[in-house]
């Protein structure tokens, strides 16, 4: 075989394996897309490049598959869901504590579930895999708790937190659209404005 021969060879197979990774590439990032959804694009920003990023969710996919994830019984569900009515009752009159509540109530159907729950970060991490439309949500629903704690949250903040909370909640619960509506009742009421000032008949004149 001749040296020219050979020198084709080679380079003919290094362009070989050169495609080969970059479709590999290709096929991964694919697949996480469609499998992480908009948590995909928040994990490339956090970590500042998509290699990066790609191996933080593959680290996530494979520890989430060391969970043994369970459905919720029948029981459970209707518990749960009717905890949830009673914090939503309750913002009105005290958002702050509804807050907390739903923070908590998140915490312990996650438990329930099987999910890890002591350190939030991973807490939320784990729940990507499984629920990546609305991980999101859930940062959000907890930093505004976190504010809260620092007496920095208003109360259209305490809203929008429990309106986040009650989107990963759902999916915890696995409630379909027809549950939704004898379980949530809608998003926690805005807090009423004061009562305007009433005038006397003589200041009316």
């Amino acid at each position: 075989m001749n040296t020219g021969l050979l020198v084709l060879i080679v380079v003919v197979a290094v362009v070989v394996v050169a495609v080969l990774v970059v479709l590999a590439r290709v096929q991964r990032t694919n697949r996480l897309r469609k499998q992480f959804g908009p948590e995909y694009d928040h994990a490339v920003a956090e970590s500042g490049g998509r290699g990066a990023a790609e191996s933080e969710l593959e680290d996530r996919r494979l520890r989430r598959e060391r969970l043994e994830i369970v459905p919720l019984d029948v029981a459970a569900r209707e518990h749960y869901s009717e905890q949830w009515r009673l914090l939503q009752a309750q913002f009105v009159d005290s958002p702050a504590e509804a807050t907390r509540a739903a923070d908590r109530l998140i915490s312990e159907v996650m438990r329930q579930r099987g999910y890890p729950v002591e350190d939030f970060a991973q807490r939320a991490a784990d729940i990507s895999v499984d629920h990546p439309q609305v991980v999101d949500d859930y940062r959000t629903a907890h930093a505004i708790a976190e504010a809260n704690e620092r007496s920095e949250a208003t109360t259209e903040d305490l809203r929008k937190a429990l309106v986040h909370y009650r989107s990963l909640f759902e999916d915890l619960l696995e409630v379909s659209e027809s549950d939704q509506e004898r379980t949530t009742d809608g998003p926690p009421p805005a807090a009423p404005a004061p009562p305007p000032e009433r005038r006397t008949t003589e200041e009316a004149r």
